[in-house]
């Protein structure tokens, strides 16, 4: 199996708890013990989409066609990321009770809230990483200060926030799960955040059992912002397939086509995702979009990265280094402007690990483990 069937067989196994037409083609093909369970194990585990493949399998019951170990293995880790989310759940409740009683209305976002809304049949699904909280900018540090006094830490050499940051930096507590990120913006690009921000997204949050977690249709939005947007995914024509089995789901609360359309610039790169998704998952009704020249035109970029990987990866390498040097373009201006980021920018540029740091991410250097 070379890798886009691999990641088209992962993503039609994460629809077959409720696609009929899936769950028929996947046994066709674990009955012919054909599957690369190594490529699998692989793919899965880079989109964080591991757990959520055993859960679909065992609720087809066709843990039965796979190699006994690996069943084993799945089980054992989903068995530890279900022990991890139900902390991560009355960790982010915690954190609720802590700002409601000090009249501050947090959102909680992403996957930590995809859980307190019970979006998944077994909270063992979803990989989360950060608990992720949206605030109003007028409570934005009074929330952080109050965090810090509920013995809330920043991670070591970690800058203060700056307007230019959608969140403050994590901060974390000894005896807690997860790293806390408090937001003051959803967007890392300023030229949407006019669009999807606070004060967009509360006029239609809903309240599950005290807690304030977006919309259904605003949560598919997200999901698909955090990925196309803030992760370039637009850019690459890649998707995290963690982020389009939360769309898969939220297709099924809430019309995909329609949620995306609500927004304005923004409508475009989300309707190429919804685009996507709907190949990979094999065409389900609920994630329709609009089909037009500029979504054709996508998918034909988005089918064209597996032709040729190797020539793949030199544009993904390019486009990394374009996106490096645009954003630190408009750090430098800001450093012009603002006195602030010329702090900023100097402890940056005078960090040994930063260079480092920035040489990973593009791609020059290997990170050391």
């Amino acid at each position: 199996m070379n890798y886009k069937e691999t990641l088209y067989f992962v993503a039609k196994c994460l629809t077959i708890s409720s696609e009929n037409k899936n769950k028929e083609e996947i046994e066709k093909q674990l009955q012919l013990n054909s599957i690369d369970w190594d490529a699998v194990v692989k793919v899965s585990t880079a989109h964080y989409v591991f757990p959520a493949l055993h859960c679909n399998l065992k609720r087809a019951n066709f843990l039965h066609y796979l190699p006994i170990e690996l069943v084993g293995y799945m089980k054992h880790l989903t068995d530890l990321n279900r022990a991890r989310n139900l902390k991560i759940i009355a960790q982010a409740k915690e954190l609720n009770n802590i700002l409601i009683g000090h009249h501050i209305t947090p959102i909680f976002l992403k996957g930590a809230a995809n859980l307190l809304a019970g979006l998944y049949e077994d909270v063992g699904e979803r990989m989360v990483g950060d608990i992720d909280v949206l605030l109003a900018k007028k409570d934005f540090f009074k929330a952080i200060a109050l965090l810090k006094k509920a013995n809330y830490k920043k991670q070591q050499d970690q800058e203060e926030y700056l307007q230019i940051f959608r969140h403050y930096p994590k901060i974390v507590k000894t005896d807690r799960i997860a790293a806390v990120e408090i937001h003051s913006e959803i967007l890392g690009l300023e030229q949407y955040r006019k669009e999807f921000n606070y004060n967009v997204v509360a006029k239609g949050c809903q309240v599950i059992d005290g807690v304030r977690v977006l919309s259904y249709a605003n949560k598919l939005n997200l999901s698909i912002i955090a990925n196309q947007i803030n992760d370039s995914g637009f850019q690459y024509k890649t998707m995290a397939l963690r982020n389009a089995y939360d769309v898969f789901l939220l297709s099924k609360k809430t019309n995909a086509k329609e949620a995306v359309q609500t927004l304005d610039k923004l409508s475009y790169p989300l309707n190429c995702f919804l685009s996507a998704c709907n190949e990979v998952f094999n065409h389900p009704k609920s994630v329709a979009y609009t089909e037009n020249k500029k979504t054709a035109a996508y998918l034909r970029g988005f089918h064209k990265q597996f032709a040729n990987p190797t020539a793949t990866k030199k544009k993904h390498k390019r486009i990394r280094l374009t996106l490096f040097i645009t954003l630190r373009l408009q750090i430098l201006y800001k450093a012009i402007v603002y006195k602030a980021y010329r702090v900023w920018l100097f402890r940056r540029l005078t960090d040994k690990n930063w260079y480092t740091e920035k040489l990973v991410q593009l791609g020059l250097r290997k990170e050391e483990y």
